[in-house]
């Protein structure tokens, strides 16, 4: 559907409530109740035209924010909410070293410098993520599946129906604050599976001050990329 020339991704489920949301990518989707008709619909999206025209300018403003990193000695990579500088050195080929505040790649490593930063990440959380989510799996009551480090494209993590909990690879970036405040957000979907107040409660009561992690993403999120 479009408003206004701006196309929108109309996604259906047994939600109550609609919501319009604006996507890391800049692209604007909408969670609908699976019973309102398209022409029902339209007619809604068209009265929230002043809505989403705000949205996106608040996401381009925050977007102003993104980086294009360079793989070259002297750029700065996000790890755990602190940048840290690029080395070309002759270190161990075919991975990449993060030792005395900063990252070491081999020169013959440069044209694949993307993929071990990836999977630099990726080992990492893979590391810290167990302990985390053990400790407030407890507090909540809950018990995930599997879990998984992935690219999730425009989100931070992601869980499923029958309890798998999925996070970007990029949450490897953020302070280990706004890491602890994701781990929380995902598991607390697996006792209500939306944003309903319930949820927020059932956060709030981990993470009383969550809302700095949110101000926090909200502000640097277009900076956790390569």
């Amino acid at each position: 559907m479009q408003v206004s020339g701006i196309d929108i991704k109309v996604i259906k489920s047994k939600r109550k409530t609609l919501s319009i949301y604006i996507e890391r990518d800049g692209s604007v989707s909408a969670r609908v109740p699976e019973k309102v008709k398209d022409e029902e619909l339209q007619d809604i999206l068209n009265s929230k035209e002043y809505l989403i025209f705000k949205h996106l300018a608040e996401w381009e403003q925050l977007n102003a924010n993104a980086v294009e990193r360079e793989y070259v000695s002297g750029q700065s990579f996000l790890y755990l909410g602190r940048n840290y500088r690029l080395k070309f050195a002759e270190v161990e080929a075919g991975k990449l070293h993060f030792r005395k505040n900063t990252f070491f790649l081999n020169p013959t490593d440069k044209d694949k410098a993307k993929e071990l930063f990836i999977d630099f990440y990726k080992q990492k959380l893979n590391t810290k993520l167990p302990g985390i989510v053990k400790s407030y799996q407890e507090q909540l009551g809950v018990l995930p599946r599997i879990l998984k480090v992935m690219e999730l494209q425009n989100r931070w993590a992601s869980c499923s129906a029958n309890g798998n909990v999925n996070f970007h690879w990029k949450c490897a970036m953020a302070p280990i604050d706004v890491l602890h405040y994701i781990v929380v957000h995902e598991l607390a979907h697996l006792i209500h599976n939306n944003h309903s107040k319930l949820f927020w409660n059932e956060v709030d009561k981990i993470l009383p001050n969550y809302d700095a992690q949110i101000h926090w993403l909200k502000i640097n999120g277009a900076g956790m990329d390569l």
